[in-house]
C-alpha cells in the first residue's frame, strides 16, 4: 500500500538565509552580513543533503527549491554542488523543477547563466511593486526600472519565469491596483504569485502599525474588493487561480509548492528550514536551527516530531483546501480515522461556499474569500 505522501510526491527546499537588506514587512528567516563563507555553506548544506538522503533512499525526486532569504546572493557553484549530490542522492524525475528565488538587485545576466548551467530552470522574481514611490515605502533596493530589467534578464535565460506582486499597500487604490496588475500581466507572464499585504508582528511594519505610524492600510471592504478584482484580471488573462494567491497559465504551475499543498513530503534544509517526511512509516514535522552561525557550526541541526494521524488530517486539509482542485474526502478520512462531519459539508455546501463532486470538496470563488472561516467549521465539526 502506497504511504500518504506519495499522493503529493517529495521535494527539497534549500534555505539560503542572508539578504541585502531586510524588508520592513518580511519575517521570514533572513539576515544580513557583510561576509558570506561560501565554501563552508557549500560543504554545510551539501551534508545536509546527504544526511537527509539516506532516511529517504529511493524517492523521486520532483523539485527543488531555493528560498530565502535572497538566494541569487549564493554563488552558483553552492546551488551546481547541492544539485550534484542530490543527484547522487535520489532519483530523479524526467521533468524536475528547480527554482530560485531572485530579489532584481542581484540579478546580472552572467550570474543567471551560471546558475542555468548549474541546473536551475526556473526563477521566481521578488518584484513587489511597479512605482518607486511603493518600493521605497516597502524598503525594497530597486526601483521599477531595475525590476522590469530584471526580469527582462531572468526571461531571456530561462524558459520559466515567476512574477510576485503585493497589494494592499499604504494608501493604494482598488483602481491603481487593477492597472498595476493589468501591466504586469500584459508582460506575458505564464505564472503570478500576487499576496496581500500582512502587518506580521515582530516586523518593522508590526512594531510601526503598534504605534499608530502606518496609515493608509485598506480596510477590510477594500481588501475583499481588491481580492476580487485580481481574480477577475487574472481570468481575463487567462491565469486562473490555481490556489489562494497563485496564478498560472495551464501548465505552469509550481511543481514544488503543489508539493506542500497536495501534502507530499519534503525535506527543508538550511537555517530555520521547515520540512515533512516519512520515515519507517511515520511523519515527522522537520525544523532546522534558526541563527545561521549555529546552525553552520553546529552537527545536530535539526529537531523533529511526529505527527499523528490528526495532526496530519488537519494539515492536509488545511493545505489541500488552498488549491482549486481541493482536497479527496477518504484521504482526509484515512488519516484521521473519521471522516469529516457531514453535517458540516452539507450546510457549507448550501451556502455556496464548497462544491463537492464524488469524494472530492473544492472551496467555491465565494468560499476562498472567506476561507478561514470554511476551515474552522470543518475542523471544529
Amino acid at each position: 500500500m502506497a504511504e500518504d505522501w506519495e499522493a503529493g510526491g517529495f521535494g527539497l527546499y534549500v534555505h539560503w538565509p542572508f539578504c541585502a537588506a531586510k524588508c520592513p514587512y518580511c519575517d521570514f528567516n533572513s539576515h544580513v552580513t557583510k561576509t558570506v563563507d561560501h565554501d563552508a555553506w557549500r560543504e554545510a548544506l551539501v551534508s545536509e543533503v546527504k544526511r537527509v538522503g539516506s532516511l529517504t533512499r529511493g524517492r523521486v525526486l520532483r523539485s527543488v527549491f531555493f528560498g530565502g532569504g535572497t538566494p541569487s546572493l549564493m554563488d552558483p557553484g553552492t546551488t551546481g554542488a547541492i544539485l550534484d549530490m542530490a543527484a547522487k542522492t535520489w532519483p530523479l524525475a524526467n521533468d524536475l523543477e528547480v527554482t530560485l528565488e531572485a530579489n532584481p538587485t542581484s540579478v546580472e545576466a552572467g550570474k543567471f547563466t551560471a546558475f542555468r548551467s548549474a541546473g536551475v530552470n526556473r526563477v521566481s522574481m521578488g518584484i513587489q511593486a511597479l512605482n518607486d514611490p511603493d518600493l521605497q515605502a516597502l524598503g525594497r533596493l530597486h526601483t521599477a526600472a531595475e525590476g522590469l530589467a530584471a526580469f527582462d534578464i531572468a526571461r531571456s535565460v530561462f524558459d520559466r519565469v515567476s512574477f510576485d506582486l503585493m497589494y494592499g499597500r499604504q494608501k493604494q487604490s482598488l483602481t491603481q491596483w487593477e492597472s498595476e496588475l493589468r501591466a504586469a500581466l500584459a508582460l506575458g507572464l505564464d505564472h503570478v504569485s500576487l499576496y496581500q499585504l500582512t502587518i506580521e508582528p515582530g516586523t518593522a511594519f508590526g512594531d510601526r502599525y503598534k504605534r499608530g505610524k502606518l496609515g493608509g492600510l485598506p480596510d477590510d471592504d477594500l481588501s475583499a474588493d481588491m481580492y476580487a478584482m485580481t481574480q477577475d484580471v487574472c481570468s481575463d488573462f487567462g491565469m486562473p487561480r490555481y490556489e489562494v494567491s497563485n496564478h498560472a497559465k495551464d501548465g505552469a504551475e509550481s511543481r514544488h509548492n503543489l508539493i506542500y499543498w497536495r501534502y507530499g513530503d519534503y525535506a527543508g534544509i538550511g537555517p530555520g528550514a521547515h520540512g515533512r517526511l516519512t520515515v519507517q512509516g511515520s511523519r515527522r514535522a522537520t525544523e532546522q536551527h534558526r541563527m545561521p552561525g549555529a546552525w553552520l557550526s553546529g552537527s545536530d541541526r535539526e529537531h523533529h516530531q511526529a505527527l499523528s494521524g490528526t495532526d496530519q488530517a488537519v494539515e492536509f486539509l488545511m493545505m489541500g483546501l488552498r488549491l482549486a482542485e481541493g482536497i479527496d474526502l477518504n484521504r482526509y478520512a484515512q488519516l484521521a480515522n473519521r471522516p469529516l462531519d457531514e453535517s458540516r459539508l452539507t450546510e457549507l455546501t448550501e451556502m455556496g461556499l464548497i462544491g463537492q463532486q464524488g469524494s472530492v470538496i473544492n472551496v467555491t470563488n465565494q468560499g476562498f474569500s472567506l476561507l478561514n472561516g470554511v476551515l474552522r467549521s470543518l475542523l471544529d465539526g
